[in-house]
């Protein structure tokens, strides 16, 4: 890659013209990141058209309407009778109707005046209202001289955005970026300059149209994203075969298993024994492994696990378990560490929260080899975090870390083993062009004394119906989630609110805890906490999908889901592995509203027929397409950003046969692996 345009690709957003540290750490929420390259990668999710119109009469209530007006007079807002009242410009369009322009900070009157001044035709663009006859535009996103029409684009791009950024500044970073992009380009090959214009049209599309999966420039860019992912798994495949990555088989110096064995308090299922077979059988040979588990939510995974850290602890080696959240590394490490206690293997963990001498005392034990088993986050693969032998490497979720992360943590040891593991099941037709360069063992068996989850569907008017009966079951001790799709009430939205639900919630139970995503860390963490001890007062969990992947609270038999129809069908199985946890009956409600289609249905309908996830991912598969995802994060899939797994079908093939067929990739190949983070550095 030229490096012109290696280096404007990492400029940090905070340094694109009225961006500034603040908004670049919003963009870092948002988009996963803060460079110029990230920003690039954030693709769209629609349009919004702004065409003029001469009467607010002939369009609809909720269309966004860009209109010319004539201002007539002003009432200013303020308090009057202890109500607030707003700011009305009172307008005519070319037609004669009435157009009302209302604001509600009275403290900018002074400012809106001098936009809209009585007596004078503007240009206003807006989301129409319709209160009567009353046609109102609150707020309206664009007040331009007639003139100056052309700074109201006739479609405007509409992208994924979060508190703290409006559209009206993305659109700003986005042009000053592609202003900035063609002299980059000067002297790229052909291939390079092909792939910014694709990205170029998915930023600036004409219309809805392009912004689909099967336009041309979304297919293009699909492709290209596929290939950087074939090509890594290409390159991880021969590189496991490459006779200078052999290793030396280490002996066994301990007798650990048979005691690891007399610690457990029940029989392995069949799964896991078959899963145990497959990995020891990779540990004693002379090519680091490489393989992927994928069990169904509470098929008993990190057991497995911790049998092949315990393997690889009697050859004196080290096992560094990675999880991508500090909740899960703490439960992970509650579960492990008694355990190993009782087999004499020391246990630790290491997360970002470790400052000071604490943190130096576990480094020098890590190095020493005294520990043999770690738990953590990123923190694992820190520079300064030295293993005296670290022979395996055991990450959960792995869809969460790039290849980048997972390169650096086996870059600790000399040609270590890898378990990866992941808690929602891959269609088969996809897991060996997803996970080709992996074996995968399959755990598809829970545990015994684990019962079925009973699942139903409910409307949302039988919401106090629902509360109702709720009050005995808490009564007899069970612990409820309920789970809601947003942290505010949105104006674009009738999905009710987590902090809503639980201030409703609140007047029919004692003790209702509450987490979100925009809570302090620590806060959070200290609810979850207190939920799921032992003994715990709290009956209620109100949460956003922060509970989706990780949090084992046993005691919980009951899960609520409050607008199902709007997640994913993995996303709604995970949610519902949160309960089932224990030996006690537990139950899914999935609760619906009243705009249900008819794939939202069917949906819910395969959730209440079925627990297995091979066939309820399988199902995902063949029903899910961007525009049903509604902006819900498919848990356990690879975070692609162009690729639509039921529409780029034929792309997985192409992409995976052109990846083969390399003998090695060529820099065009390895710009593409770079710039989706599907592969390290390869030197060879």
């Amino acid at each position: 890659m030229k490096k012109d345009l290696f280096d404007f690709l990492n400029t940090d957003l905070q340094f694109v013209k009225g961006v500034g540290p603040k908004v670049a750490a919003r963009f870092d929420d948002v988009i996963g990141g803060r460079r110029v390259l990230d920003f690039l990668l954030h693709r769209p999710s629609g349009v919004r058209p702004r065409e003029l119109t001469d009467a607010a009469a002939d369009a609809t209530p909720g269309q966004t309407i860009t209109i010319e007006l004539l201002v007539k007079s002003v009432r200013p807002g303020g308090v009057f009778r202890g109500r607030r009242a707003p700011t009305q410009i009172i307008c005519n369009d070319h037609a004669g109707g009435v157009v009302v322009i209302q604001f509600f900070n009275s403290n900018f009157l002074e400012y809106w005046l001098k936009k809209l001044p009585v007596g004078a035709w503007r240009i206003v663009s807006g989301k129409l209202d319709r209160t009567g006859t009353r046609n109102i535009i609150n707020h309206p996103e664009f007040i331009e001289e007639p003139e100056n029409i052309s700074k109201i684009p006739s479609i405007q791009v509409i992208y994924p955005a979060g508190e703290g950024l409006t559209q009206k500044t993305f659109t700003a970073v986005r042009d000053q970026i592609f202003a900035a992009l063609p002299d980059k380009l000067i002297g790229t090959d052909d291939n390079t300059r092909e792939f910014f214009e694709a990205l170029h049209d998915i930023h600036f599309p004409r219309s809805a149209d392009d912004l689909q999966p099967n336009a041309t420039s979304m297919a293009k860019l699909a492709y290209y994203e596929l290939l950087a992912h074939q090509s890594a798994i290409a390159i991880s495949r021969r590189a496991r075969l490459d006779a200078r990555n052999r290793r030396t088989v280490r002996p066994k110096k301990y007798d650990l298993m048979d005691r690891f064995a007399a610690t457990l308090p029940f029989e392995l299922t069949g799964a896991q024994s078959r899963a145990l077979n497959e990995i020891y059988s990779d540990m004693a040979r002379d090519m680091p492994m490489m393989r992927l588990v994928q069990g169904d939510v509470g098929s008993g995974k990190t057991i497995v696990a911790l049998s092949a850290a315990v393997r690889m602890a009697e050859s004196g080696a080290q096992t560094a378990f990675l999880a991508p959240t500090d909740t899960l590394a703490q439960q992970h490490y509650a579960k492990l560490k008694p355990m190993c206690d009782k087999i004499g293997i020391v246990c630790d963990i290491l997360t970002g929260r470790d400052k000071g001498a604490a943190r130096r005392e576990k480094l020098i034990s890590l190095r020493s080899g005294r520990t043999r088993v770690v738990v953590g986050t990123h923190a694992l693969f820190s520079e300064d975090v030295e293993y005296k032998d670290l022979g395996l490497i055991i990450i959960d979720e792995q869809h969460r870390f790039g290849v980048s992360q997972r390169e650096a943590l086996r870059a600790k040891g000399a040609h270590p083993d890898m378990l990866a593991l992941s808690a929602t099941p891959i269609p088969r037709t996809l897991s060996m062009t997803m996970y080709g360069d992996m074996d995968v063992s399959i755990i598809n068996e829970k545990p015994a004394g684990r019962l079925p989850i009973k699942t139903s569907k409910i409307p949302m008017a039988r919401y106090n119906e629902l509360v109702s009966h709720l009050r005995p079951q808490i009564d007899a001790g069970a612990q409820v989630f309920w789970v809601c799709p947003l942290v505010e009430e949105g104006d674009e939205s009738n999905m009710t609110a987590a902090a809503t639900r639980h201030a409703d919630l609140q007047k029919y139970f004692e003790n209702v805890g509450l987490v979100h995503g925009q809570m302090d860390k620590k806060a959070r963490d200290a609810v979850m906490a207190e939920f799921a001890r032992d003994g715990s007062d709290m009956q209620i969990l109100v949460a956003t999908t922060v509970i989706e992947v990780g949090i084992d609270v046993p005691h919980a038999t009951i899960i609520v889901i409050e607008n199902a129809e709007r997640f994913g069908l993995a996303a709604l199985h995970q949610l519902r592995g949160r309960v089932g946890r224990g030996n006690k009956q537990s139950y899914c409600i999935l609760l619906f509203g009243r705009n249900l289609s008819e794939d939202g249905m069917r949906r819910l309908d395969v959730l209440c027929e079925t627990e297995d996830g091979f066939a309820i991912a399988e199902q995902d598969l063949m029903m899910r397409g961007v525009g049903e995802l509604m902006g819900t994060r498919q848990s356990g899939w690879i975070q692609y950003h162009f690729v639509d797994y039921r529409m780029h079908r034929d792309l997985f093939r192409l992409a995976s046969s052109a990846a083969m067929e390399m003998s090695a990739p060529d820099g065009w190949t390895r710009d593409l692996m770079y710039i989706f983070d599907r592969g390290d550095t390869i030197s060879a």
